[in-house]
Order: C-alpha cells, then sequence, then structure tokens
C-alpha cells in the first residue's frame, strides 16, 4: 500500500467522520422539520400566524423546563422534581405572587437557593441525584398542595399582559424560543464559565486539577435549574391564567425528553441549548396538534412521544456507529 493511497484513505475517513458529526447536529432540526411537514400536509391552514400561536401555546413553559433539566444533565445528574417544582412555582404565581408580591419574590428567590442547596448537598455527601430530586418531588407537591389545595388562584396582570403580548409578523412563542436558546447559548457554549460548568460533567478530575471548585459549579448548576424551573412555572401560569397542584407533573418526563431529542446525553457534558429548544418545540408540536390533525385519541399522545424519541435515539445510534 503506497502513501498516496493511505493518505487517500485518512481523507476519505475524515470526511466521512465530518459528515457524520454534522448530521448528527442536524438531527434535532430534521426531527422538527418531519413534525412541521406533516403538519402543513395534514391541515395546511395551521402555518400561520394564528395556528403557530395556538399550536405553541405551552411550548415557551415546555422549552423553560427543558433548559432547566439540561443544565442538570451538563453536570451528569437528573432531575426528577422539575415537574413538581413548576406545579409549586405555579400555586405561588397564582397566589402569592399575585396577592402579595413582595413576599411570593421571596418565596420563589428562597426556593432557588434551595435548589442550589440541593446541589451541593449531592456533591458534598456524594448522593445520586435521582434519588435526592425524587424524594424532593414529594416535598414540591405537598408545598404546592398547602398553598393551593384545590384549582384556582390567577396569575398576576402583568404577566397575562406579557404572555398575550403578539408581535408583527412572528408570534411571540417562537420569539420567545429564539431568545431563550441564544442567551443560554452565549452563556453556557460562548464563555469561560459556561465551559467551566460543562466541564464539570465532561471531565470533572481536569476541572479539579485545574483548580476549580466542583461544589460551586454543582451549585451554579442547580441554581441555574431552579432559576428555570421558576421562569417555566410562571410562563406556564401566565397562559393558563390560574393554577393546579398538579398542573406541572409531566413535565419531568417532556424536559428530559427534550434534552435528550436535542442531542444532550446522560454522561460526558455533552449538551445543546439551541438543540434542546429544538427537542422541546418538537415535542410541543407532536403532543396535541400533530396528533390531534391525525385523528389520534390523547391517551396515546405519551406514547406517541416516546415512539418519537426512541426513533430519534435509533438514528443518532445509527450515526455514531458510523462516526466511530
Amino acid at each position: 500500500m503506497t502513501a498516496a493511497s493511505i493518505e487517500n484513505g485518512l481523507k476519505s475517513s475524515a470526511r466521512a467522520t465530518r459528515r457524520a458529526r454534522m448530521l448528527r447536529s442536524l438531527l434535532p432540526a430534521l426531527s422538527l422539520a418531519l413534525v412541521l411537514i406533516a403538519i402543513a400536509w395534514l391541515n395546511p391552514r395551521a402555518i400561520s400566524y394564528f395556528g403557530f400561536s395556538l399550536m405553541l401555546n405551552l411550548a415557551i413553559p415546555i422549552a423553560l423546563a427543558t433548559i432547566a433539566q439540561m443544565f442538570v444533565i451538563a453536570g451528569n445528574e437528573l432531575d426528577l422534581s422539575i415537574g413538581t417544582f413548576v406545579g409549586f412555582v405555579g400555586c405561588v404565581t397564582a397566589t402569592w405572587l399575585k396577592d402579595a408580591p413582595l413576599l411570593g419574590v421571596v418565596i420563589l428567590l428562597g426556593s432557588i437557593g434551595v435548589y442550589a442547596l440541593l446541589g451541593a448537598l449531592i456533591h458534598l455527601r456524594n448522593l445520586p441525584s435521582i434519588v435526592v430530586t425524587l424524594g424532593m418531588s414529594f416535598v414540591w407537591q405537598g408545598l404546592a398542595i398547602l398553598i393551593l389545595p384545590k384549582p384556582g388562584g390567577k396569575a398576576p396582570d402583568w404577566l397575562l399582559a406579557l404572555m398575550a403580548f403578539k408581535p408583527p409578523v412572528i408570534p411571540f412563542p417562537i420569539i420567545a424560543a429564539l431568545l431563550i436558546a441564544a442567551v443560554v447559548h452565549f452563556g453556557l457554549m460562548r464563555t469561560s464559565y459556561g465551559v467551566i460548568l460543562r466541564g464539570s460533567g465532561g471531565n470533572s478530575a481536569a476541572l479539579k486539577r485545574a483548580g476549580w471548585s466542583l461544589l460551586r459549579t454543582k451549585i451554579a448548576l442547580f441554581a441555574l435549574t431552579g432559576l428555570f424551573g421558576v421562569l417555566s412555572g410562571m410562563a406556564l401560569i401566565g397562559i393558563t391564567t390560574s393554577a393546579d397542584a398538579n398542573i406541572g407533573n409531566g413535565y419531568t418526563l417532556l424536559s428530559i425528553a427534550g434534552v435528550i431529542l436535542g442531542g444532550g446525553e446522560f454522561v460526558g457534558g455533552r449538551v445543546s441549548p439551541i438543540g434542546a429548544i429544538i427537542g422541546a418545540l418538537t415535542l410541543a408540536l407532536a403532543a396535541s396538534p400533530l396528533l390531534t390533525f391525525m385523528h389520534i385519541p390523547p391517551d396515546w399522545q405519551v406514547a406517541a412521544n416516546g415512539a418519537i424519541l426512541i426513533i430519534v435515539l435509533a438514528a443518532r445510534v445509527l450515526i455514531s456507529r458510523r462516526e466511530r
């Protein structure tokens, strides 16, 4: 075998690897495009300003919850309490934040502090995050029921006005999704501290040797999870106008699925803010509009979301094998 043939083989292998990586990164966008094409084929009138406003009505809180879950996954952890936490925030927003704004703000800030303490506890005691957050899910659920035993309350007027905003040309959910993706992508992927946060999940030993505190990074990741969980709960109440202790229970699985669908992985600190937002939008569109247009009963919606996730993961595995 000549040197030229070896060089050509290496070049072709490198090109194949680049193509596989590009296809892997484009997989979330391809999934969203396929869902949009299916909706356009089933109901062309849905592809309009009014149609997107209706179909993506709940996309903003789902996207914020997905970003919250993404920060935990970036540190090789998992949060099983984000759904009930969103419900707790919703109850606080519809009651104390409406009737006693100062007290409501203090409680919401305190809940973010609790999330930061959870990160410290998990790191210092080397506890599995799944167990700790599962236990906290019952705590958040109980607090939500104590605050609002039955559905009710009302969102603050300023929050209702914000979530009802209708900009020209582009629907508000799309603008909000783009803004969230841009801000989080810049902070996590383009700043030096974002590299440190991702490094805590990617290579914690190297980060520790470099002199960075793993405790602080874990606290920061969980605090960011709490922050975006608060924003998700507030956005959800701004859309629904009232609260329920169980209103966010489904967001735990949706947030995990959104991160994985967007290219994230449970190990290695591999996450993508833009991909997570795309995954959240895909789930928001596939959860109700697409299945409704296909005349599929609501009881099958969760199964359909699971099927979409399995298909995307299978495609990712095939791409990864080709890349290797």
